[in-house]
């Protein structure tokens, strides 16, 4: 006989105004059972788990906790309080008969010493405290809304095999696939205002969803199909007696009334990357760069070639240096050693997922168009701000709403559809999963694999790593930098190893292997540069930026939208002489790049 569950929520109904967020939504969840709560962004993932946790009352329905069961809630966005020390926040959450010792240990695996003041604390590390005290008790049902936000990768796994060694009942809420396949045992899905349950884990829901979906289309097909017979009977059908006629006009207003109720399901995101011209072969060469802020090293003796195509996935603890090494291989921080070189023709757009430049005062409107009028142009065409934000789900009421009272998926979607409406050749996406429903993933997923350009990815999601990148750089400690072919599992199974924390002074120490030599040194010492190539390697950087002056005239002349009605010709003519050039300060690139390479090789 099944246990009798530990919380039950039966028949929740709850309204925020136009369409219900909740129709009749349930939940049971039994000891030691782990459920995933999936749906997309807005569908009342979150306000289910808070009336699970008892914060939010539901119009209609009912709440049951087994008495004496222990429940604690991690939500989105933690508030530390006025609490002198994270120790004092978290021994707070412990109950009387709690182990007090599990605060302090908590603390320091998640990185934390128990003395920080929490009005100091960056967003992760408030969410490591926030971990802490609800883990600290080990409760009877632990409520994790978005946990792995703001955590990097040794976290997250940490966090995962603390959570499967404790006999906690578990409703987690997550964008991290990887996390959700690992730890759930049940599937419930919000689903238009309804919770659909599936007896599987995380893995088996989207072909159980699409079963649903399809199931619920063919359904549908059938409904109109019964209402046209029905009324074809109304128009043309031989009256019969009359009662038996009002019955069959009450049935069909009834069939009727039952379309118009039924909700569909929820729209997709549309995702379009407006695509500026194309960059050179060569997008980035960094050789031997490094950079140290006081006696730290962030980055040491670090060389990679990014070409056009590339996708590169950057991985580390928080404080390796992830975002210090993006800004220098894109040209915005200088190194202290070495040489950055950026290809031609460059045009970068950052998606700023820390949404620092969201001005929260700011209309949605105004924030997508810059303020300028009611159109933006994406991929090259003018379209009205109201059609782009349908694309990206977001409802013509709320056109004028400031951005600050949008929900944590909602902004995300907003600095996607800002990022991606501006032409680029480059996409430097840093988090860009934090927040986004798993439909939105998918289709981001599906944009970036048929981006024509060059993408730098900082990450700390395995699975969209997985699927996206090419190439990973691995912070290795002590300011070294590794490049793994494939994605992240490929990482793995390379290094032995996945992404441990922020390495200490034994680590750092660690002697790095020494590269085999790409030759004998007594054949290098024979080899020597020829006379045309030592010619080369003096004049082609001067023919490079010759090329790239003139790449940058002709595109400034083929920028007057009224040349080709004036003058097809010339435009013609322009057009030839813009791919010539670029095709030809390609070639320069490479050869230079040889020629470079075999002179360090020969002097080295």
């Amino acid at each position: 006989m099944a246990a009798p569950p530990l919380l039950l929520l039966q028949d929740v109904h709850l309204t925020f105004g136009g369409t219900p967020l909740l129709e009749g939504a349930e939940l049971s969840v039994a000891p030691g059972e782990r459920l995933c709560l999936v749906g997309r962004n807005g569908s009342g993932k979150s306000t289910l788990l808070r009336i699970a946790a008892g914060l939010v009352e539901s119009d209609r329905g009912t709440r049951f906790v087994q008495p004496g069961a222990t429940v604690r809630y991690l939500p989105q966005e933690p508030d530390l309080g006025d609490f002198e020390t994270t120790l004092a926040y978290v021994e707070a959450g412990l109950g009387p008969g709690d182990e007090s010792y599990r605060a302090r240990y908590l603390l320091g695996e998640l990185g934390l010493t128990g003395e920080e003041n929490p009005a100091r604390l960056s967003g992760g590390e408030i969410r490591r405290a926030a971990l802490a005290r609800v883990l600290a008790p080990e409760p009877d049902i632990l409520l994790l809304d978005e946990p792995t936000n703001h955590l990097d990768l040794p976290a997250i796994e940490w966090l995962e095999n603390e959570i499967r060694g404790l006999r906690s009942a578990l409703v987690l809420i997550s964008h991290d696939r990887r996390f959700l396949e690992t730890l759930s045992r049940a599937t419930v899905w919000i689903d238009r205002g309804r919770a659909r349950r599936m007896e599987k884990g995380f893995a088996g829901f989207e072909a159980w969803r699409d079963e649903v979906l399809a199931q619920e289309e063919q359904d549908a097909h059938k409904l109109d199909r019964k209402i046209e017979a029905e009324e074809h009977w109304v128009r043309y059908g031989v009256t019969a007696r009359r009662k038996r006629n009002v019955r069959r006009m009450a049935e069909l207003a009834n069939l009727r009334q039952e379309r118009t109720d039924r909700r569909r399901a929820a729209g997709s995101v549309t995702l379009a990357v407006s695509e500026a011209d194309v960059s050179g072969k060569l997008v980035v060469e960094a050789q031997r760069i490094a950079k140290s802020y006081g006696p730290e090293p962030i980055v040491t003796d670090f060389s990679i070639r990014i070409l056009r195509g590339d996708r590169v996935g950057l991985v580390g603890p928080n404080g390796a240096g992830k975002t210090t090494l993006v800004k220098l291989l894109t040209g915005m921080l200088a190194p202290d050693e070495g040489v950055i070189k950026l290809g031609a023709n460059l045009q970068m757009v950052t998606l700023d997922q820390s949404r620092a430049s969201l001005d929260p005062a700011v209309s949605l409107v105004d924030t997508l168009t810059g303020g300028r009028g009611d159109t933006i142009e994406v991929a090259g065409q003018r379209k009205h701000v109201m059609s782009y934000m349908k694309d990206f789900l977001f409802q013509p009421e709320q056109a004028r709403t400031p951005v600050g009272v949008l929900s944590g998926g909602e902004r995300g979607r907003l600095v996607l559809a800002r990022a991606l409406a501006q032409p680029s050749n480059l996409l430097v996406l840093d988090e860009p999963t934090n927040d986004l429903d798993l439909e939105t993933l998918d289709l981001l997923q599906e944009t970036l694999a048929d981006y024509p350009g060059t993408v730098i990815l900082v990450s700390h999601d395995r699975d969209f790593l997985d699927r996206v990148v090419t190439s990973v750089i691995v912070a290795e400690g002590n300011g070294r930098w590794q490049e793994y072919a494939g994605g992240y599992s490929d990482m793995v199974v390379q290094r032995g190893e996945g992404v441990t924390a922020k390495a200490g002074p034994a680590a750092r120490e660690k002697p790095k292997a020494k590269a085999p030599d790409p030759q004998p040194a007594a054949v290098a010492a024979k080899r020597k540069l020829s006379f045309k190539d030592k010619h080369a390697l003096e004049t082609l950087p001067a023919t490079m930026d010759k090329l790239t002056a003139d790449i940058a005239r002709i595109q400034e002349k083929l920028s007057d939208p009224a040349l080709y009605t004036r003058d097809p010709a010339a435009f013609a003519k322009l057009t030839d002489a813009a791919g010539k050039a670029q095709a030809d300060l390609a070639a320069a690139e490479e050869e230079w790049l040889r020629l470079e390479m075999l002179r360090e090789e020969i002097e080295g």
